[in-house]
């Protein structure tokens, strides 16, 4: 496909250049016709540890799959502890803003929603990291922010970043995408993972759902992971919005991506999000919702998939659901979360992004994983590994 070279100097060359050539409809129709002797020959590649394609990923996760539900559970089982071992990492996220200018139509951070709108000072955050440490011995911290770059810009994050460092050796950051050169920064600062969710894959159907607002713009948001790349973070966590469109074409598409971006930036590592609407401020209801049974359809095709991969489930989850995901094919957990800024100490009464589903204490989660035989990590980072980097 032949690429715009006035957009590209806007936004950048990357998988955006290229996404569209796949085509949404064509790997539609290509997942309904799959059937249950499809599903086999997959398995069968599975089971031998051949490397399986994004189509064979569809193959997985059609409806036809979930007649071999069972066998799928098995490899999967077997392959995360083949790469993990029996252990399952916590993190926990900190929300520093709810300061946003996109209109998004399903978050409950959209600009034109009434609420009261916070950002963190420094001292906050530091109270904020203190409260965490009283919660539990997390070293795995998310900071997350509406998208807002006159208030949570990267100098900003910078600072943040720079502090945060003192209580926890693994930051991650869920942000506005950034420049090549401002990942960079951060990354010098001490970053050492960016998640983003690209929402859907779908062009149309993503201009729908972000009509103003810098998140409006599909080729700036989707090339960001590669000026991740660029600038090496050391973990690009991907990810669509379960719910807004097709999540079985959207799980193709994350499987293209997902090559490409190992081929790419293959000193990265790759995490990956199922991330299901929950209700928010915005009353945005799902158009296409997950089931529990297909959300395990997917969480076990991307493990049979790329048996590297992190796959981590938040607490938007139920806990009953979580703990039966532990032992097939999920490696990383949020406890303990807050979707509020400051919701650990400083403004407990904060409008949330989304509400939580499982609310069980750090403790309380550390305990379900061990009493289903796996090991919980707290910390599995240190910054004496930074010299290894």
């Amino acid at each position: 496909m032949k690429s715009d070279p006035d957009k590209n100097a806007i936004f950048g060359h990357g998988f955006a250049d290229i996404s569209d050539s796949y085509g949404w409809d064509d790997i539609r129709r290509s997942i309904e016709s799959a059937t249950v002797s499809d599903v086999d020959k997959v398995l069968a590649k599975a089971r031998t540890a051949l490397p399986l394609t994004p189509m064979d990923l569809g193959v997985l996760v059609s409806a036809a799959a979930d007649e071999r539900l069972e066998e799928m559970a098995q490899i999967s089982k077997a392959a995360t502890e083949e790469r993990f071992g029996k252990t399952v990492s916590l993190y926990i996220p900190m929300y520093i803003s709810n300061a946003c200018t996109n209109k998004c139509v399903y978050c409950g951070f959209n600009h034109d929603n009434p609420l009261e709108r916070i950002t963190l000072s420094l001292s906050e955050i530091e109270e904020e990291c203190k409260a965490i440490k009283e919660l539990g011995p997390f070293d795995n911290l998310l900071l997350v922010a509406g998208e807002f770059p006159a208030l949570t810009g990267v100098d900003y994050l910078e600072k943040v970043i720079k502090l945060c460092s003192k209580y926890f050796n693994n930051i991650t950051v869920e942000v506005q995408p950034l420049k090549a050169r401002e990942y960079k920064k951060l990354v010098d600062a001490g970053l050492y993972g960016v998640v983003c969710f690209q929402e859907t894959y779908n062009r149309e159907a993503y201009r729908r759902y972000h009509p103003h607002g810098m998140k409006s713009h599909f080729d700036w948001r989707l090339n960001g992971f590669d000026r991740m790349g660029e600038a090496g973070v050391y973990k690009i966590g991907i990810g669509a919005l379960l719910g807004l469109e097709d999540w079985r074409a959207e799980s193709v598409m994350m499987g293209h991506h997902l090559r490409y971006l190992q081929k790419q930036y293959w000193r990265s590592r790759f995490s990956i999000n199922f991330p299901r609407l929950c209700p928010s401020e915005s009353g945005f209801k799902p158009n296409m919702p997950v089931s529990d049974r297909e959300l395990l359809r997917l969480i076990l095709a991307f493990r049979l998939f790329d048996h590297d991969i992190d796959i981590s489930i938040s607490t938007r989850e139920r806990a009953a659901l979580r703990d039966n995901l532990i032992s097939l094919g999920v490696t990383s957990m949020s406890a303990g979360s807050k979707t509020e800024p400051g919701g650990y100490k400083v403004h407990p009464e904060a409008l949330e992004q989304f509400s939580t589903t499982d609310t069980r204490t750090p403790q309380q989660v550390y305990e379900a994983i061990k009493k289903r035989g796996y090991d919980p990590v707290w910390k599995d980072w240190d910054t004496s590994l930074q010299a290894a980097r």
